[in-house]
């Protein structure tokens, strides 16, 4: 096992638009998403995901979602008005992606396309990661809830996407109850498959130990890692930026001026919408389930009802 005390080969990959929207329905504003894209470019950040670039038809839009839900490449056009060193990237799910949607790289405002996949559908993974490669793109395949995922069926998976022209392939903590001992096993077993691919991870903070395991996928030599700022994301959000920020050992990182946007920004927003580390969130990680169901709880009357959550998720047969 190679530990690479230098972490100066990572990227970041700041998903606080694209994860934080399943915060907020992405409702975010165009000044928001402008000094978010000033800020991460001044830090060094090498790529934000603007959102989602799934289509609107095939996933049932109900009209409330914020732009960033179903991304239009002209309408980029007038947010980023002018592309710097940080890239940007969308993200899609198989089956909700509209092929024609997307155009040729170049002439796009997106760099990086990545398809979130379970793994039984892998093979529908790499005939759009393909595809996206073929328009120019810079390709990934994220494997979620990879902490559910049977040996048998994984081992296919990436032996499949070993054979593809995909860039990197990403480990997804979907449910938060990994730990860093999982993570390093996860990260030997791509890498013994996965010969030529680089690789990505993407966390969650159920058990407050996104930024642990996210070091460690990179100190084995993981090169992409999501992050958000202020940790935004999804329930109990995601891997800081600011943290990778001021960890990594690379030397054109500053982290001073996203600690600007989470002063003019981040921390308004965090009074008015909920994620983090919160009790309900903790016991979904720990049990290994999908956080819906503790969002579900949040969003009741019973939010601070921690021990009945508890019980209604661990004896569900006598729960009434």
């Amino acid at each position: 096992m190679t530990v690479h005390n230098q972490t100066n080969h990572c990227k970041i990959v700041d998903c606080t638009i694209r994860d934080g929207g399943l915060v907020n329905n992405w409702d975010f504003s165009v000044e928001f998403v402008q000094d978010l894209y000033e800020s991460l470019n001044a830090s060094g950040v090498e790529y934000m995901e603007i959102g989602y670039k799934n289509s609107s038809r095939l996933l049932k839009s109900e009209g409330t979602e914020g732009p960033w839900r179903f991304l239009d490449d002209d309408f980029l056009r007038t947010v980023i008005k002018e592309k710097k060193n940080t890239k940007l990237s969308a993200l899609v799910d198989v089956g909700r992606v509209d092929e024609a949607d997307v155009l040729l790289r170049s002439d796009s405002m997106l760099d990086l396309i990545r398809v979130a996949t379970y793994a039984r559908d892998t093979a529908k993974a790499i005939e759009l990661g393909t595809l996206f490669h073929e328009r120019g793109y810079e390709t990934t395949i994220n494997i979620m809830a990879l902490s559910s995922v049977m040996d048998n069926e994984l081992n296919e998976a990436l032996a499949m996407i070993n054979d593809s022209p995909i860039d990197v392939v990403y480990i997804v903590d979907s449910f938060g109850s990994l730990d860093p001992d999982d993570m390093r096993f996860l990260v030997e077993k791509f890498r013994r498959t996965l010969k030529n691919k680089r690789l990505g991870v993407h966390t969650h903070n159920n058990l407050q130990l996104a930024f642990a395991n996210t070091l460690a996928a990179a100190q084995l030599g993981v090169e992409l890692l999501d992050a958000s700022v202020y940790g935004m994301g999804r329930a109990a959000g995601n891997t800081p930026t600011e943290l990778l920020l001021a960890k990594l050992t690379r030397p054109d990182y500053s982290l001073r001026p996203v600690l600007g946007m989470i002063e003019k920004h981040m921390i308004k927003l965090r009074e008015k919408e909920e994620w983090g580390y919160l009790i309900p969130d903790m016991i979904t990680g720990t049990l290994d389930e999908h956080p819906r169901s503790a969002m579900g709880w949040r969003a009741s009357d019973k939010r601070d009802l921690f021990t009945e959550f508890y019980d209604k998720m661990t004896t569900p047969e006598v729960y009434k």
